[in-house]
This record gives C-alpha cells, sequence and structure tokens, in this order.
C-alpha cells in the first residue's frame, strides 16, 4: 500500500529546560519558504494543540517538570500519529521538544499493537533517565525510559511524590501497556553526552551506541547496515532525528542542548537515507530546532530542512511497504 506523507506538527517546548523549540517548525518553514521551496504546501497536515502556556504556571514536580500537561500532550499526539497511520499516511512528525517521541511512539503501537517496533535514535543525548535519576527534571531526557518502562531504580538519587509517580506510570501506558519497546530493538546513532545513570542502564541493557568517531572510522553504510540486522525481527522502524546529533561547533547553537563533535549534516544525510532504504520505516520524527538560541542567524532550521529535503524522496519511495 502506498503511504501519502503526513506532516504532524507539535509545538510543544514544555519537557525542554529552555524555551524556543515551539518556534522551530515556524523556522524550518522560513528556511522553506527563503529557499523558494513548496514543501510546506505539497503534504496535509495536522496541528496538534499545545500546553505551553503552562510554563507560567507553577509546577510541583520538580523531578518531572510539567509532567501532567507533557502526558496529556502525548496522549494527543500518540491519537495524531495513530490516526495517520490507520489513515494509510507516513506520519512526519515536526516537534518542539524530544519528550514528544513518548507520545509517537505510543501511537505507533497503538495503530500496530502486535507488530514489532525497533527505534533507531539519532541524538547527543541518551534520553534514558527516569524522575527516580533525573539531574534536572527536564522530560526531554526522559522518553525512552518511559518507552522501555525502565525507572532505573538502582540508580535512584531523587526520592518522587505520588504525583509524579502517577503520571510517570500514565506516561508509560499511553495508548496500550508499558513496555512499548525492547531494549534490544533501541540503537542509538552519535550519543554522546550522559550521566553516569545513564551509562550505567545503557551498558546493563546493553544497548548499542554507533558514536560519531566509531561511524567515521567503519563507514557510515557497514554501521547502518549492521543496526539494520540488529534489528532484522523488527517489523517497523520509527525514527528520531534530534538536530543536536550534529556537531554544534560546525553549525550552530541553534538547539536545546547543543554538544559538539557530532556529525555532519552530510552524515546525517547518509545515515537516514540508508535507514530508509531498509524499507521498514513507518514514521520519522525532527525534534529541538530552537531559534531563539540560534548564534547564526536560522542555520540549524535551514541545515535541518536541507537533510530533510535530501530524504523525503527516499521516504515517498520507500514508504509503500
Amino acid at each position: 500500500m502506498e503511504r501519502m506523507i503526513e506532516l504532524i506538527k507539535n509545538r510543544s517546548d514544555i519537557g525542554a529546560g529552555t524555551r524556543g523549540s515551539d518556534l522551530g517548525i515556524d523556522a524550518i518553514e522560513i528556511a522553506a519558504i527563503n529557499k523558494g521551496s513548496q514543501y510546506f504546501i505539497n503534504y496535509p497536515f495536522v496541528d496538534v494543540p499545545t500546553r505551553n502556556s503552562s510554563i507560567y504556571q507553577n509546577d510541583h514536580h520538580p523531578f518531572g517538570k510539567h509532567i501532567q500537561q507533557i502526558y496529556e500532550q502525548c496522549k494527543q499526539v500518540a491519537s495524531t500519529v495513530e490516526d495517520s497511520l490507520s489513515s494509510g499516511n507516513f506520519p512526519l512528525v515536526f516537534s518542539g521538544d524530544h519528550s514528544s517521541a513518548m507520545g509517537t511512539i505510543s501511537g505507533i503501537k497503538s495503530a500496530y499493537p502486535d507488530r514489532k517496533l525497533g527505534v533507531i535514535w539519532v541524538d547527543a543525548h541518551a534520553d534514558i533517565h527516569s524522575p527516580y535519576t533525573t539531574p534536572s527534571g527536564n522530560m526531554h531526557g526522559m522518553p525512552l525510559a518511559a518507552m522501555l518502562d525502565e525507572d532505573n531504580m538502582q540508580c535512584k538519587i531523587n526520592q518522587i511524590d505520588q504525583s509524579t509517580e502517577e503520571f510517570w506510570n500514565k506516561l508509560k501506558r499511553i495508548a496500550g501497556p508499558a513496555g512499548k519497546i525492547a531494549s534490544s530493538h533501541l540503537i542509538y546513532f552519535g550519543v554522546r553526552d550522559t550521566e553516569e545513570p545513564e551509562d550505567i542502564l545503557i551498558d546493563r541493557l546493553g544497548i548499542k551506541n554507533y558514536r560519531v568517531e566509531d561511524i567515521r572510522q567503519r563507514g557510515i553504510k557497514g554501521c547502518v547496515a549492521e543496526s539494520l540486522t540488529c534489528l532484522g525481527d523488527c517489523d517497523m522502524i520509527y525514527v528520531s532525528f534530534d538536530v543536536d546529533s550534529m556537531d554544534s561547533e560546525l553549525i550552530s547553537d541553534g538547539t536545546g542542548t547543543p554538544v559538539p563533535k557530532g556529525f555532519l549534516p552530510q552524515e546525517i544525510v547518509v545515515i537516514l537515507e540508508e535507514i530508509i532504504r531498509s524499507g521498514k520505516v513507518v514514521c520519522f520524527e525532527i525534534v529541538e530546532v530552537n531559534p531563539l538560541l540560534d548564534n547564526k542567524g536560522n542555520k540549524m532550521a535551514e541545515v535541518a530542512f536541507d537533510i530533510l529535503e535530501r530524504i523525503t524522496p527516499l521516504i515517498e519511495l520507500k514508504s509503500g511497504n
């Protein structure tokens, strides 16, 4: 069945530590307009209402900031992604901060509950903290722990309140039972900025991380091929692309948590193209463009859009599986 790309615009940024990624989608659209591209009028789209105004309210969840609103947001994202897939579309998700992935993954699993889902996480960060281990309380650092149903209690440093615990468990169970992905079906590309509780958990779960230096030494295509072999028993793949996976010093600081020594844009293109060629990708998400932090105008959004333009024809070609 051929799938039509459907753009899902989720301008939520309350899971991040700094504001501004809610403007990332508009920044990417401006990059397209300035390039003379018709990209954002070529595809149908859905705007997901946000709860960003909650940033003005007192929040009583220091180890899961805005967790109630993020739960509600992710429920809505999940429903939107599920509807898109059930309608025979390919959801191309634009989100503010990375907490959105809890909704995206939940939506995919709700649409295909009996299929095994592989996740390829292209990011500078592991995003595998829980409220029990987080040093910041920012929920864009927790989506994978929630989807793995992993609290990492052996590394517990925080005593969380009952409300945080309840919403954390609700997040795990959006649109279906907890444990939406298996650790053996999660692969990192580019993770290089982690805390000790994450390192311990990644090691315990045996999660593979293709570091930037690994990719350059071994070759992109070989590493991606190996990763796809590891996900060989998965029926479908979700790719989540955080722009901070790229080298902040060579591109810009236009993302919430920029990290140097990352991928080059052309490396990202090849990584994504090789994954998409597998024919298993059912959803792609791009996150964490923050134009308010960009020290080079709208550079990060421009680079992100260039990458998107490069990979979209292949998505169209390969999403007929």
